[in-house]
């Protein structure tokens, strides 16, 4: 079970990484800290409608895949006698 516990903390750290960088890769709504790294300079600039759709769902996708290996790594810290 060890092998396993050690390859989920990889995992959730890897999705954890990958996660903050989608989102940060989001178009900024106006206001708060997308204007402070330059995310309000010009609407032009921005992605297309497609391409930020797709951004979406990979960061939908990453963030399941995410809490999956979260609920698994508790389940394993409950249920494992040897923890």
């Amino acid at each position: 079970m060890t092998a396993l516990r050690i390859s989920l903390q990889v995992l959730l750290a890897l999705t954890g990484l990958f996660l903050t960088l989608l989102i940060l890769l989001h178009k900024g709504r106006g206001g708060g800290m997308s204007d402070m790294f330059g995310g309000g300079m010009s609407s032009s600039m921005g992605s297309s409608g497609v391409a930020e759709r797709n951004l979406n769902v990979v960061t939908v996708v990453v963030a399941g895949l995410w809490t999956v290996v979260v609920v698994l790594l508790g389940v394993i810290e409950r249920f494992d006698p040897s923890a």
